[in-house]
C-alpha cells in the first residue's frame, strides 16, 4: 500500500505542480524555476500538493520528473495516474456536504437492490 501511495506521491506531474495538459515547454521552464527555488532554499518549493498528501520536494526528485516527462511512453504512463486534483477541497465544503446526506434506509431492505423483494419472490428466505 505504502508504494502505491509513493508512486502517486512521486508522479512527476504532482512534483512539478503541473496537469497533464502541461506542454513540453512548460514542463522545463517549471523544472528550471524549481530546481533555482531549490537552490536558494525557498520554503515554499520545499514541498507540493498531491491527493495522497503534502510531498517533499528536492533537486533530485524534479531532475527525476523532467527526464521521466520527456519519455513520450513514460510521460503517457504518468498522465495516466495524475488525473486527480491534488489539492483536496476546501474545508467548508467537506462540512456542507455532511448535511446532505441522504436518510437511512429502513432496516432489512438491501438500498443496492432494485427490486427489496426480489429474493423473496424467487423463493429465498431471510434468515
Amino acid at each position: 500500500m505504502d508504494d502505491a501511495l509513493g508512486r502517486i506521491r512521486d508522479n512527476p506531474f504532482y512534483v512539478l505542480g503541473l496537469r497533464p495538459s502541461a506542454s513540453r515547454a512548460e514542463i522545463e521552464r517549471e523544472g528550471q524555476k524549481l530546481l533555482g527555488m531549490l537552490e536558494l532554499k525557498l520554503a515554499s518549493a520545499a514541498t507540493y500538493p498531491t491527493p495522497v498528501g503534502p510531498g517533499a520536494r528536492t533537486a533530485d526528485k524534479v531532475r527525476q520528473a523532467m527526464a521521466a516527462l520527456r519519455d513520450p511512453e513514460r510521460r503517457l504512463a504518468h498522465e495516466v495516474w495524475a488525473r486527480l486534483d491534488p489539492r483536496p477541497p476546501p474545508k467548508d465544503d467537506l462540512d456542507d456536504d455532511l448535511g446532505e446526506l441522504p436518510p437511512p434506509e429502513p432496516p432489512g431492505e438491501d438500498p443496492r437492490a432494485p427490486w427489496p423483494e426480489a429474493l423473496s419472490a424467487l423463493g429465498w428466505r431471510a434468515r
